[in-house]
């Protein structure tokens, strides 16, 4: 399969997934998505640590925390060690990385969560393919999230099982899948990191 659509068997693509996620879904898999690739970017690990516990509050807690823990991110991030000029896979990776924090919205509504979920799926994906050493450009983003699988690099596939498998956790199980959620990122997060060291040892 090529295009866009259902993917064979009826399975929701990404791109529906996230168009049918509700709130608390959509601010799992964006905030999934930046726990990924920010460390990249010289965020420490445990710095998104109090989103993912507030996620994880009953009701509509969750929403008045939210804003407030977002700013603290920010404010606990330190922008200086973002490379300057730095053209390489690496340092575009560490900017896509910055800038879904900096997107990261206070206000808690179905739009602009959606918005900024999708924005982090489209970066995280693009962030795996100028890391993979494998791609030739070749495949199509957008295809790949609409459910095609011609020619996707095997880090992006990797990194699109990820994220269809927390939003499908968070659409069955609620803030039940939140810990599987949490899991499934931090997996992610050592790939990628190893995939940095690997590559940086290639260029000694």
């Amino acid at each position: 399969m090529t295009g866009g659509g259902p993917t064979e068997g009826g399975v929701m693509s990404l791109v529906e997934l996230i168009a049918q996620a509700d709130e608390r879904g959509l601010a799992t898999s964006g905030l999934a998505c930046l726990d990924r690739c920010v460390p990249l970017s010289g965020g420490d690990d445990d710095m998104l640590r109090p989103l993912w516990a507030s996620l994880a509050e009953g009701g509509d807690q969750w929403r008045r925390d939210w804003g407030e823990r977002v700013e603290q991110a920010r404010a606990g991030f330190d922008a200086t060690g973002l490379p300057e000029g730095d053209a390489s896979a690496e340092g575009e990776a560490a900017v896509l990385a910055h800038r879904m924090l900096l997107a990261a919205p206070a206000e808690c509504t179905a739009d602009t969560l959606r918005t900024w979920a999708d924005a982090c799926s489209v970066a995280a994906l693009q962030i795996h393919r100028l890391l993979d050493a494998s791609d030739d450009g070749a495949s199509s983003m957008t295809a790949h999230r609409e459910g095609g699988t011609q020619d996707i690099p095997p880090l992006v596939a990797a990194e699109l099982r990820r994220q269809i498998a927390i939003l499908e956790l968070l659409s069955a199980h609620g803030p039940t899948g939140l810990r599987q959620a949490l899991d499934l990122s931090t997996e992610g997060r050592r790939v990628l990191r190893a995939v940095v060291s690997r590559r940086a040892r290639g260029r000694v």
